[in-house]
C-alpha cells in the first residue's frame, strides 16, 4: 500500500496494570476490585497475583519493546500501587516503581502513554462507600491523578483518564454493583457513570494545570453498528445502539453535558443522577486533547419494539452485559457477512475505517487506536515457536484500514494494539492470548514465565521499521 502514515506515527502496543504486572500485594500495593474479582476464579484460571509478572520482569520486557521497535508504550498505573487505600497516604515505593519503568522507556526511545484507571479501583474505596456510587470517589481519583501528574508529568506528556468507561459501566462486576433490584441497580449505575464523568473532568483540568504541554483524553470502547436491513426502524436501531453505548460518553466528555436523547432516557427511566451546583462548569471547562479508541468488532441490530410486558428501556432478561438488547430500541443479530474469532468477536477492518471517520468528522480531534487485537489460544511448538499468522492477518487488515482513514483525511496519530505480550484475560485467564510475545505459563502452572517472540513480533517489527509501507 502507499505509505499514508506520517513520520511521527506512534507505532506501539498496550497493556494494563492488573493484567500484566502481578506483584499484587508487593511494594505496598493495596488490593483492587480487579484483584478481588480475579481471586473469585482462582480455582479454575489464572488470577492477578502473578499475571505476566511484569513487576519483576519490567527491565527485560522493555528491552523486548525496544527490539520490536516500539515508539510508544500505552500502559496503566495501578491506583492502589500509588495510594493503597485509594485516598490516603501516597506509597513512595509504588511511585518509584513507575519512575523506573518510565525512565527505562525513555532511555530506549519509547514514549510512555499512561492510562490512569483501567478497571482496578482500590478495593478500600468499595468498602468505604461502594466506590463510584459516592461523589467522594471522584475527589479521591482527582487526588490520585494529581499525584501522578506531579510525580511523572515532567517526563510523561500523554495521558488517558479512564479506560473504556462506557463499557466498564455495563459490567456489574467491574463496577462492584451487587444490587439485585433492577430499578435500583440502574439508578446506581447512572450515578456511578456521572461521578466518573466528573472525575474525568477534574483530572483533565489538573493535567492542563500541572503539566506543561500535557495532553489528555478518554479511551472509549468504540461501537460501530450496522442495520439488519434498510428498514428505517432498523437504521434507527443501529444508530441508537451506537449512541447509548459509546457516543453519549464522548459527547459528555466533549460538550460537558448529556446529549438530549440520553437525558430523555434517564428522565423516562427515573434515573437522572444527582448533580450539584458548579458541576456543569467543571464538566464544560474540561477540554480533551485527543480521542483514544479501542476497536475489536462491529455489531448489527434490528428494531426491537416495546409492548405491555416489555416497556421501552427494559433490557432483555439474562442480557449480555456488554452487548445487551433493549426493548423499544434494538436487538443485536449476527452479521452473516463477517467471520468471527473463536470468542465471537466479528472481524471487520472496514468498521475501523468507518469509526475513525465518524469520530474525526464529529469532533475534529486527533485519534489514536489504543486497543485492537485477536484473542485466541496460541500453540507453542516443540521447538519453541508460535506461528500466529492469523494474528498477523488480523493486524495487517486493520492497519491497512487505518491507512485508508488517513487518506480519507482523518488525523490518526498512532496504533497501539492489544497486547504487547500475553497477559491475564479477565474471563479466560491465559487461555485467550493477545500478545506478540508469548508468556510461558498456563492458568494453573507458572512454568518459567519465559518471554518467547511470536511470528507476529517479527512481522510487526518490520511494519514499524518500514512505517507501514510494506503492507
Amino acid at each position: 500500500m502507499a505509505n499514508y502514515f506520517p513520520e511521527n506515527f506512534r507505532w506501539g502496543a498496550s497493556s494494563s496494570a492488573f493484567q500484566i504486572e502481578g506483584g499484587w500485594d508487593e511494594g505496598g500495593k493495596g488490593m483492587t476490585v480487579a484483584d478481588f474479582n480475579s481471586f473469585k476464579r482462582s480455582a479454575v484460571q489464572a488470577d492477578s497475583k502473578v499475571a505476566s509478572d511484569f513487576y519483576h520482569h519490567w527491565n527485560e520486557d522493555i528491552d523486548l519493546m525496544k527490539e520490536m521497535g516500539m515508539k510508544t508504550y500505552r500502559f496503566s498505573i495501578a491506583w492502589a500501587r500509588i495510594i493503597p487505600d485509594g485516598d490516603g497516604e501516597v506509597n513512595e515505593e509504588g511511585v518509584e516503581f513507575y519512575n523506573k519503568v518510565i525512565n527505562k522507556l525513555l532511555e530506549n526511545g519509547i514514549e510512555p502513554f499512561i492510562t490512569l484507571y483501567h478497571f482496578d479501583l482500590p478495593y478500600a474505596l468499595v468498602e468505604k462507600y461502594n466506590g463510584w456510587e459516592a461523589r467522594d470517589c471522584a475527589y479521591a481519583f482527582a487526588k490520585y491523578a494529581k499525584v501522578c501528574f506531579e510525580s511523572f508529568g515532567d517526563r510523561v506528556k500523554f495521558w488517558q483518564v479512564h479506560n473504556e468507561q462506557n463499557l466498564m459501566m455495563r459490567v456489574d462486576e467491574r463496577m462492584n454493583i451487587t444490587e439485585e433490584d433492577e430499578v435500583k441497580k440502574e439508578k446506581i449505575r447512572a450515578q456511578m457513570d456521572y461521578h466518573m464523568f466528573l472525575a474525568h473532568a477534574l483530572a483533565t483540568n489538573l493535567c492542563h494545570e500541572i503539566i506543561k504541554d500535557g495532553k489528555i483524553g478518554p479511551a472509549v470502547s468504540s461501537t460501530v453498528t450496522y442495520p439488519m436491513s434498510n428498514k428505517p426502524e432498523d437504521v434507527w436501531s443501529a444508530r441508537m445502539n451506537n449512541q447509548f453505548k459509546t457516543d453519549y460518553c464522548l459527547d459528555m466528555h466533549y460538550y460537558g453535558q448529556y446529549p438530549g436523547y440520553y437525558m430523555a432516557y434517564l428522565k423516562e427511566q427515573d434515573m437522572v443522577p444527582v448533580m450539584l451546583e458548579g458541576d456543569e462548569e467543571i464538566l464544560k471547562s474540561a477540554k480533551m486533547d485527543f480521542i483514544a479508541l479501542n476497536y475489536y468488532r462491529t455489531l448489527t441490530t434490528r428494531y426491537l419494539p416495546a409492548d405491555e410486558n416489555h416497556p421501552k428501556g427494559k433490557r432483555i432478561e439474562g442480557f449480555n452485559e456488554v452487548d445487551y438488547d433493549m426493548y423499544g430500541y434494538w436487538k443485536i443479530e449476527k452479521n452473516e457477512n463477517l467471520k468471527a474469532t473463536e470468542y465471537g468477536a466479528q472481524i471487520d477492518p472496514v468498521g475501523l475505517r468507518i469509526v475513525l471517520n465518524e469520530y474525526w468528522n464529529k469532533y475534529h480531534l486527533p485519534l489514536i487506536i489504543t486497543e485492537n487485537g485477536m484473542g485466541t489460544a496460541d500453540v507453542l511448538t516443540e521447538d519453541g515457536k508460535v506461528h500466529d499468522q492469523y494474528r498477523i492477518d488480523y493486524m495487517a487488515s486493520h492497519i491497512k484500514a487505518i491507512g485508508d482513514a488517513i487518506e480519507d483525511g482523518v488525523d490518526v496519530m498512532g496504533y497501539c494494539p492489544w497486547s504487547v505480550m500475553d497477559l491475564l484475560s479477565s474471563h479466560q485467564g491465559f487461555k485467550k492470548r493477545y500478545g506478540m510475545v508469548y508468556v510461558n505459563r498456563t492458568d494453573m502452572d507458572l512454568k518459567d514465565l519465559a518471554r518467547i517472540k511470536k511470528d507476529s513480533f517479527y512481522w510487526y517489527q518490520e511494519v514499524i521499521k518500514n512505517n507501514g509501507s510494506n503492507l
